[in-house]
């Protein structure tokens, strides 16, 4: 049942005069969303598998950082596959590819026999993460009305923290399962990847991209499902605006032209910089940090389980915020809040003290509450129509590369400075507030036709 919006609206398109289907909008929101489910999932299953796979593999630092890392090596080639896949054939079929990838990755992981081939496997694995990581919140924004945007592409965050807590919950009841017990935290994979594959067959094609193909029936048709004629009329005539002029086909050499480069540069910034703010240590090595101050290992996978309630009750608290408080509030006390928790949580690593998971905790928390879910709502907000999907995913590559940059180089940095290593995270969180204060403009309430010239110069 479509439902009267009464939220009023200063836009082209003023909500409070039409009529939108808030059921229809959810649910393929939160289908699409479930890319981010398999994101989550293979953040959080190398932290509970990483303690026998350094047995079975005999992995050191080096091997350790390697084999977490070589998820985003193939994510990177991943995004650069979906730009092309989703403008020439539509995000759809790029979903449906991701899906399809990462459930024969799973299965590959799982009955890898040396640790070469299960590197190579997790690659392949960050294809179709890749692939999700960029089309997901990317395909959610361009089907969302503008009010809801900002909560329908935090959806996705949702979805990556519930695949966080749900596999550190596997990984915690499998934990005592014998030698073998890795090998079925990363077999399970399959099964969300074939409910994502299942549920993105029902998926529509996102109406800007049939719009950008010249579909402009099929683009109606889609709109009119997701609010009344009215909203459907001047979605289609603001997208015409933006898109008049332009040829349907874009290269690189599009996204790096003059005019849209000053968007793409941003974009990248903050990918990078939602990586390399230090958070996805916690998460990825959480049991060999509560290792150096003597936790057993027990312990140290029931941490994991606290670490994933912690983010999935602050990511909910986002969703209702982000669309209120605005996206650059949130940014700024992300990198401010992470700063501080790092200074203190370098001081109680240092005195080996079992209070420092508390402040792990709030780190999760301020990072959950901003940097994780906003960071993916202004990537999908802020680049122009025609080159949305070449250059978001440029910038996701940005955030894979981070990403490996990160937890390849943690095992080792932390085993040489220990508890010194997170100065280096709350440095660079210094330089994320600045860059946030001085350069991200506020997008919230707007439609991503009214945001074509945000950070682009004519």
């Amino acid at each position: 049942m479509a439902t009267i919006i009464t939220e009023t609206n200063r836009n082209d398109i003023d909500t409070s005069k039409h009529r939108f289907n808030n059921t229809y909008i959810i649910g393929i929101s939160f289908i699409s969303a479930l890319g981010g489910y398999l994101f989550g999932f293979d953040f959080a299953v190398i932290a509970g598998a990483l303690p026998f796979l350094q047995q079975q593999f005999m992995l050191d630092a080096y091997w350790e950082g390697f084999a977490t890392g070589s998820l985003a090596l193939g994510a990177i080639i991943g995004c650069l596959a979906a730009g092309k896949v989703s403008d020439k054939w539509g995000r759809k079929p790029g979903l449906l590819i991701a899906a399809a990838v990462f459930a024969i990755s799973s299965l590959a992981m799982a009955f890898s026999p040396s640790r070469d081939i299960f590197i190579i496997s997790r690659f392949c694995a960050g294809i179709g993460v890749g692939m999700a990581s960029m089309l997901s919140p990317m395909y959610i924004a361009e089907i969302s009305p503008a009010h809801l945007r900002g909560r329908m592409v935090a959806l996705n965050q949702l979805t990556i923290v519930i695949g966080i807590l749900i596999t550190n919950l596997i990984n915690y009841t499998l934990r005592n399962g014998g030698e073998d017990a890795w090998r079925w935290m990363f077999g399970l994979g399959f099964v969300p990847s074939g409910l994502f594959f299942l549920g993105a067959l029902w998926l529509p094609e996102s109406p800007r991209w049939l719009m950008k193909m010249g579909r402009s029936v099929d683009a109606k048709a889609i709109l009119r499902k997701v609010g009344d004629d009215g909203f459907a009329s001047s979605t289609i005539q603001n997208i015409e605006k933006t898109l008049s002029g332009e040829t349907t086909k874009t290269t690189f050499r599009d996204v790096f032209s003059r005019a849209v480069l000053p968007a793409v540069l941003i974009g990248i910034g903050l990918a990078v910089f939602q990586q390399l703010c230090g958070i996805n240590t916690v998460f990825n090595y959480a049991p060999r940090i509560f290792a150096s101050i003597g936790a057993s290992l027990d312990d140290q996978l029931l941490q994991t389980v606290f670490i994933g309630i912690v983010n999935l009750v602050f990511t909910i608290l986002a969703m209702t915020l982000v669309d209120r408080v605005g996206r650059k509030p949130l940014m700024l006390f992300g990198a401010g809040g992470l700063a501080i928790v790092y200074v203190a949580v370098v001081q109680l690593l240092g005195m080996q003290s079992n209070h420092v998971s508390w402040l792990l905790f709030a780190a999760i928390g301020v990072y959950g509450l901003s940097l994780a879910p906003v960071t993916w709502v202004l990537i999908a907000e802020i680049f122009p129509n025609r080159v949305r999907g070449e250059a978001t995913s440029i910038a996701i590559t940005g955030l894979w590369a981070g990403y490996f940059i990160l937890v390849f180089t943690f095992p080792m940095l932390f085993e040489k400075y220990q508890d010194k290593s997170f100065y280096i995270y709350a440095a660079i969180c210094v330089i994320g507030f600045f860059f946030v204060l001085f350069k991200i403009k506020e997008t919230k309430g707007k439609t991503l036709e009214e945001l074509e010239g945000i950070y682009t110069k004519s």
